[in-house]
C-alpha cells in the first residue's frame, strides 16, 4: 500500500477505523488530544469495550503499521487524513455541537502536504462538509475534502469496517472518488457496494438511516402499548409483519426504546437542521419517534409500581443491565441506566448488575449500587428488571434463581427471556406489549 493514512481522534470509531486501515496493509497515524487515551493505544489497549478489537489492535501495534501520538504535525506525511471526532447534541438545544469537527480540521490545515484529501466521517448535520470544504480552500488550498459517513454498530465495529453493507463516499470531483477507491480497494474487492454521492447526499445518509431505525423501533413501541391495551402480544404481532419482505423482521422487538451515542442526539440534530433550512415540518414526525422512545422507559416504572407499590421506599430492585445494548461498554443514554436512576430518585434500593458496563455506569451515575455478579445483585430483591439483552441474562436458569430473591418477580424489558421457562419455574413474568 502507497498511501499513509491519518485518523484524527481516536475515541470509538477512530480508534476502530485506524486499527482497521492498519489491518488492511496501510501505515496509519491516529491523532488525540487526550494523552492517556494515545498512550493507552500505543500499547495496544482500548479505553472502551468491542468484541474482537482489543485483539486487532494489538496485533497491528506490534506491526509498526499503527502509531498514535498528541503531535498533529506527525500527519504531515499522510496522504489521507480521517476526522472521527464525536458530534454530541448541543448543551443548550438539540443541534450538533461542531467544536470537534471544526477544531479537528483546523488542526491539520497547516500540516495537509500538496493533494492530501481530508475525509470526514463524524456524523454532521447536511451543509457541514461543504462549509469545512470552503474553510480548507482558504487555510489549505492544497487539500481536498470529502464524506464518508461510518455506519457502525457497536458490538460488531470491526466487522462493520472490514466487510461493510455499503460504502458511501461524498465527493466534489472524480479524484477524491479514486483516492478512496483505492483505499477501499481490498474491501470492495469483497463485492461491498460503492455509492458516490454529492457532500450534502453523503451527510444525509447517516442521518436518514438512523432516523428510519428509530422509527422501526419506537413504532413497534407503540404497537406494544396498543396490544397491552387491547390485550395482544406484540412479539407475535411484530413476526407476523416482519414476513412481509418490505417491512422485514430487524428492529421489530418491542421493548425499552433506543439509547448510545447516535439514534438519539442523530435524530434530534436531524430536526435542528431541518428546521434551520426550513423544512421543520418534513421531520415533525421524528418528535413523536422521540417522545415514543422516552415514553417506553417511564412504561417500565409503572409496571414496577403496579407490581410493587406506588411507594417504592422499601422495596428492593435488582437490574440486569446497564448498557444500551450488549457486547458494549457504552452507556451513554442507556434507557436502562435512565430506568435505574429514576427508580432509585423514586426511592427504591435500586442495585445493577452488568457484564461490562459497570465502571462507565459509576461514573455517571455513582450513588447507585452496583454489583459484580447477578447473584448478589438480585439477593433479596423484591423484583428484576431484564434491561440490557445481554446473553448471560437470556441463559440464566430461574430455578436457581428463586431461592435468592424475596418476590418472584420479574419484567423483561427487552422481550428476550423465554416466558414459559421462567413460569413454569414459578415467576411471574411481565413482559411490555404482552398481557395474559
Amino acid at each position: 500500500m502507497d498511501l499513509t493514512l491519518s485518523v484524527v481522534g481516536c475515541g470509538y470509531l477512530g480508534a476502530t477505523h485506524a486499527a482497521c486501515m492498519s489491518s488492511l496493509g496501510f501505515s496509519v497515524i491516529g491523532v488525540d488530544t487526550d494523552p492517556d487515551k494515545v498512550a493507552m493505544l500505543s500499547r495496544g489497549e482500548l479505553p472502551f469495550y468491542e468484541p474482537g478489537l482489543d485483539t486487532l489492535l494489538a496485533q497491528e501495534i506490534k506491526t509498526g503499521r499503527l502509531t498514535f501520538t498528541t503531535d498533529f504535525s506527525a500527519v504531515a506525511d499522510a496522504d489521507v487524513h480521517f476526522v472521527c471526532v464525536g458530534t454530541p447534541q448541543s448543551k443548550d438545544g438539540l443541534a450538533a455541537d461542531l467544536t470537534y469537527v471544526k477544531a479537528a480540521v483546523a488542526e491539520i490545515a497547516p500540516y495537509l502536504k500538496e493533494g492530501a484529501l481530508v475525509v470526514g466521517k463524524s456524523t454532521v448535520p447536511v451543509g457541514t462538509a461543504q462549509s469545512l470544504r470552503q474553510e480548507l480552500a482558504q487555510s489549505a488550498p492544497q487539500a481536498d475534502l470529502a464524506w464518508n459517513p461510518e455506519f457502525l454498530r457497536e458490538g460488531f465495529a470491526v466487522e462493520d469496517t472490514l466487510t461493510p453493507n455499503r460504502l458511501v463516499v461524498g465527493v466534489a470531483n472524480d479524484r477524491a472518488e479514486e483516492i478512496l477507491k483505492r483505499v477501499y480497494e481490498p474491501v470492495i474487492a469483497l463485492g461491498t457496494p460503492w455509492i458516490r454521492a454529492d457532500l450534502p447526499t453523503a451527510e444525509l445518509v447517516k442521518v436518514a438511516a438512523n432516523s428510519f431505525l428509530a422509527t422501526k423501533i419506537s413504532f413497534i413501541n407503540a404497537m406494544a402499548e396498543v396490544c397491552e391495551a387491547a390485550g395482544g402480544d406484540v412479539t407475535v404481532l411484530a413476526k407476523a409483519i416482519g414476513y412481509d419482505p418490505r417491512i422485514g423482521n430487524r428492529f421489530l422487538q418491542a421493548g425499552i426504546g433506543f439509547g448510545g451515542g447516535c439514534l438519539p442526539k442523530d435524530i434530534r440534530a436531524f430536526m435542528a437542521r431541518a428546521e434551520e433550512l426550513g423544512a421543520k415540518q418534513a421531520l415533525e414526525f421524528l418528535r413523536e419517534i422521540d417522545a415514543i422512545n422516552l415514553r417506553a422507559r417511564q412504561r417500565v416504572i409503572d409496571v414496577v409500581r403496579s407490581e410493587l407499590s406506588e411507594d417504592l421506599t422499601q422495596y428492593k430492585i435488582a437490574v440486569l443491565g446497564a448498557t444500551f445494548k450488549p457486547d458494549s461498554d457504552d452507556v451513554r443514554d442507556s434507557p436502562a441506566l435512565d430506568i435505574a436512576a429514576q427508580l432509585q430518585a423514586a426511592g427504591a434500593t435500586v442495585v445493577v448488575h452488568d457484564p461490562k458496563g459497570i465502571e462507565p455506569a459509576r461514573k455517571r451515575f455513582p450513588n447507585l449500587q452496583y454489583s459484580e455478579n447477578v447473584a448478589e445483585c438480585i439477593k433479596a430483591a423484591d423484583l428484576i428488571l431484564h434491561l440490557t439483552e445481554w446473553r448471560e441474562y437470556r441463559e440464566l436458569d430461574p430455578s436457581l434463581l428463586g431461592p435468592l430473591v424475596k418476590n418472584k418477580i420479574i419484567i423483561d424489558g427487552r422481550n428476550a427471556l423465554d416466558r414459559d421457562l421462567w413460569r413454569n419455574a414459578g415467576w411471574k413474568f411481565h413482559a411490555l406489549g404482552r398481557t395474559d
